[in-house]
């Protein structure tokens, strides 16, 4: 069971400074809004995710790790956060449309770019070539093994915007 209440200023820097730690630094100002609520375990006292004013997931924070794995909604506000090409994987854009129906994963063969700075099991965030956001996934692979591979998935999907 949760219970849903408001961060209080404290947490909301905690936040911000997690975010800044695991997407670099700046980005936990604007990825983290001042206004946040936090679903949190009635059991353990631990908070399970973070939410906005109207309710929606922004980010659920890994238990094991204590990092945040941005939704759809998370996603937007990095990807506002967060200057091209950083936390970028930029796939061709003949695969959006089908990224976007299936939304299982995105293959080596179909990536331009990656950030350099991320490693395989990172978050990312998946833009076509004109940095239009996609949808958000963990990277499965090094940004080196992602441009050199032409087989085998790059990233696995976790949410993608509707098409």
């Amino acid at each position: 069971m949760y219970m849903v209440r408001p961060a209080t200023r404290e947490e909301v820097e905690m936040l911000r400074s997690v975010a800044d730690y695991q997407f670099g630094l700046g980005v936990g100002r604007s990825a983290v809004p001042d206004a946040v609520y936090l679903r949190v375990s009635k059991r353990t006292g631990r908070v399970r995710a973070v939410l906005d004013e109207s309710g929606r997931v922004l980010y659920t924070v890994r238990a094991y790790t204590h990092t945040l794995i941005p939704s759809i909604y998370g996603a937007m506000l990095l990807h506002k956060a967060a200057n091209y090409p950083r936390l970028r994987c930029v796939v061709v854009s003949e695969v959006v449309r089908d990224l976007l129906e299936r939304r299982s994963s995105v293959f080596a063969r179909h990536v331009l770019y990656v950030d350099e700075n991320l490693r395989a099991g990172d978050e990312v965030l998946v833009v076509d070539e004109s940095d239009r956001l996609l949808c958000t996934g963990t990277l499965r692979l090094s940004p080196r093994e992602v441009l050199e591979f032409i087989r085998g998935p790059a990233v696995k999907i976790r949410a993608c915007l509707v098409g």
